[in-house]
């Protein structure tokens, strides 16, 4: 089906895999398109309940292929920003689907950012963020200067982005940058205590529940109590919300379909 992709869906679980191993999976112009395309795919296809994204081999993601990139004339990183990452960054924060990053290893530059932009990261404890940007002289893309700053504060935001810091998984819990992190060998065991849960929740709920925390940190707090309300009326006449009620009154665990 891809080339530089791994795409599987187990029980309402789509697994991404990211898989250019053999350049710790650098993002090169195939790679970026197809990763837009499978995220099309988990967002029309009603099995899917949760994302797993990760990378083959020892590493996350080491960020953009510097050397395809180097081959090229002229390279325009407007262009390559606005067709290449900016399209992922989006579409993975729109997904009304929850994203679990297993963060494997190193996640750099666009490949920290795409970390970032999942929904929880689960590490090892060996796996390391860095926004190495700086150390070729260039600033923040993919949505890392939105990301950072909302999660360890605009101070810490700036050591890290400036200094290119690398932040390994202990470290990376405790300044709130990720969400767990575990020894290597319990890494897939902690993601599917999430993907177990989020496969069987409410997903219609959760997906909108994504999108009214997405537009919270730019609204007002009258804006964002007439969105709950208008979500809330949604949610209320889904299936997911008559079975949680009737599971409530019959004192038994819901059964959620996410529809």
């Amino acid at each position: 089906m891809y080339e530089f992709l791994k795409y599987e869906n187990n029980n309402g679980v789509a697994t991404v895999t990211l898989n250019r191993p053999e350049v710790y999976n650098a993002l090169n112009d195939g790679i970026t398109f197809e990763l837009q395309d499978a995220l099309k795919q988990v967002g029309k296809d009603d099995t899917v309940r949760v994302v797993v994204l990760t990378g083959e081999g020892k590493a996350f993601c080491s960020g953009q292929d510097l050397k395809a990139s180097s081959t090229q004339e002229k390279r325009s990183f407007i262009d390559s920003l606005h067709k290449r990452y900016n399209p992922i960054i989006r579409a993975m924060r729109n997904l009304p689907k929850p994203i679990i990053c297993r963060l494997n290893g190193v996640a750099a530059g666009a490949g920290c950012s795409i970390a970032l932009a999942c929904d929880i990261i689960v590490a090892a404890e060996e796996a390391m963020l860095t926004e190495v940007f700086v150390n070729i002289g260039l600033v923040l893309d993919s949505g890392s200067s939105y990301f950072l700053p909302r999660l360890v504060g605009s101070a810490k935001a700036f050591e890290l982005s400036t200094m290119g810091s690398r932040i390994k998984g202990q470290e990376a819990y405790d300044i709130g940058l990720i969400n767990k992190v575990v020894p290597a060998d319990q890494l897939d065991e902690a993601v599917k205590t999430y993907t177990d849960y989020y496969s069987q929740a409410p997903t219609k709920a959760i997906g909108m529940m994504k999108k009214m925390l997405n537009k919270s940190g730019n609204s007002t707090l009258d804006e964002m109590l007439e969105y709950e309300a208008f979500c809330q009326e949604i949610a209320g006449s889904s299936e997911d919300y008559k079975e949680g009620v009737t599971a409530f009154l019959e004192k038994r665990k819901a059964q959620f379909r996410g529809k």
